[in-house]
């Protein structure tokens, strides 16, 4: 029975977080160049983005490139922006006919300027799209999130008086980048690594987190399949016992 078959229609986690990890040493293995890696990774992403639709995922957030991927080699980051570009734009009329929406997450101001213009125009027209939502973290470091998120509630009340005390989650989680989307309820990594590596880290506090050695462009449909049935084996108790949760 395939994994597919396996999964509970009733119990799809409506948000699913992919840490996209293994492009270059699957790259490595068959010798070929880095980039060669990150475009069999971009092709394997929009099969996974398929995937989550298929079976009802509401919001898929894809880690494709983080604050701290600026320090690789200028030439690497170059071709992977270059990429980037072309993949929006290629799959920029899928997103529309799919009725599919693209948001992105991170400091887009980083971005080269085309790069920036193709993604802002994705997004700007696949806005009032009502199927799954797939979002791409760019340039983005959770640190570096929660640390605009504390200036922003900070300009936010700099010429008001408040009570410090009064600020709860929902104040601050509406300062950011993810203001309006539930939080993950799966969170995956491929390649081995088992690490968040500055990713989703408020939001992820209770996710179920899944590790797999499959290098990311292996990472097909099944094995996406895969992690949501073991999801579905879990038990999430958020601080309860499980006595409580079945009550």
């Amino acid at each position: 029975m395939s994994f597919l078959e396996q999964i509970d229609k009733e119990r799809i986690p409506q948000h699913v977080a992919v840490i996209m990890d293994g492009n270059g040493r699957w790259a490595k293995r068959l010798g070929k160049d880095r980039l060669e890696g990150h475009a069999m990774g971009a092709h394997r992403a929009r099969e996974i983005v398929d995937a989550a639709n298929k079976i009802g995922v509401k919001y898929i957030t894809l880690y494709a490139f983080s604050i701290e991927n600026w320090q690789r080699p200028e030439s690497e980051v170059s071709g992977l922006m270059s990429l980037l570009a072309k993949s929006v734009a290629s799959q920029f009329a899928d997103l529309i006919k799919y009725n599919m929406r693209l948001m992105t997450i991170g400091d887009n101001s980083m971005l080269p300027a085309d790069v920036r213009q193709e993604i802002e125009e994705a997004c700007r027209k696949s806005a009032q799209n009502t199927g799954i939502t797939v979002v791409i973290a760019l340039s983005y470091g959770s640190r570096y999130e929660m640390l605009a998120a504390v200036k922003k509630m900070l300009h936010k009340y700099e010429s008001q008086r408040f009570d410090i005390d009064s600020i709860t989650d929902s104040d601050f989680e509406s300062c950011l980048y993810t203001s309006g989307m539930p939080d993950p309820e799966l969170l995956i990594r491929t390649s081995g690594e088992v690490r968040i590596s500055n990713f989703l880290l408020w939001q992820i506090s209770y996710s179920e987190l899944y590790f797999t050695d499959v290098l990311w462009p292996d990472f097909g449909e099944e094995e996406f399949y895969k992690a949501i049935v073991d999801y579905q084996r879990r038990e999430r108790r958020f601080g309860k016992t499980s006595q409580q949760i079945k009550a």
